[in-house]
């Protein structure tokens, strides 16, 4: 197997590459985030290239060299309005109100780049799970909030912490919804 280099700095995407035994490095991509596109999932593939992109262009020669670069991005889509990360609680409570009752979408974008005999290969899909939301209470929302775990998170949300109770059922790629799509990933990269 290559080398692979992590282009996140997500804990959630580490936890997952460990969860399937990679050996893998950590190295974050500090280019500026520049969306182009307006459709969910041409806009993380268009980020997950970004991230890749930055970290390869950043490598030795001798790094290169049997190494595979893994870029992702992850973002949920309501009726394909963007949900991000949210910039404070008063909006990641609208978020999550918008979610409450509803069905979404989330789509993780994954850009693998490696290096053979010299030449950049480059490979780009996506991913997408729909999650429908059982009903929220105000009261269920606020203590979310409260406690902390939604600031770091596309739609204000984590499925694998308090809010898996919000999860009336998920069709697709449990993992794709945390922010990797594991399984996936691995088949590309055998076929990579």
């Amino acid at each position: 197997m290559s080398h692979i280099i992590l282009a996140s700095a997500s804990p959630r995407r580490k936890e997952l590459l460990e969860q399937v035994k990679l050996t893998f490095q950590i190295r974050v991509s500090s280019c500026e985030e520049v969306i182009t596109k307006t459709i969910p999932y041409e806009i993380v593939m268009e980020l997950s290239e970004q991230k890749a992109t930055d970290i390869s262009s950043h490598l030795t020669d001798s790094e290169k060299e049997d190494c595979i670069v893994i870029g992702a991005d992850t973002i949920v889509a309501y009726e394909d309005q963007i949900l991000g990360k949210p910039s404070s609680p008063e909006n990641a409570y609208a978020m999550l109100r918008l979610l409450s009752g509803n069905i979404h979408q989330v789509y993780t974008g994954v850009t693998l780049i490696k290096y053979e005999n010299g030449i950049c290969q480059k490979k780009t899909f996506y991913e997408k799970t729909d999650v429908y939301f059982y009903p929220l209470t105000d009261e269920k929302i606020h203590t979310y909030i409260a406690s902390g775990n939604c600031m770091d998170k596309a739609g204000a949300y984590g499925i694998q912490c308090e809010a898996a109770a919000f999860v009336q059922k998920i069709d697709g790629d449990y993992n794709n919804v945390v922010g990797l799509p594991i399984a996936r990933l691995l088949k590309e990269m055998e076929q990579f």
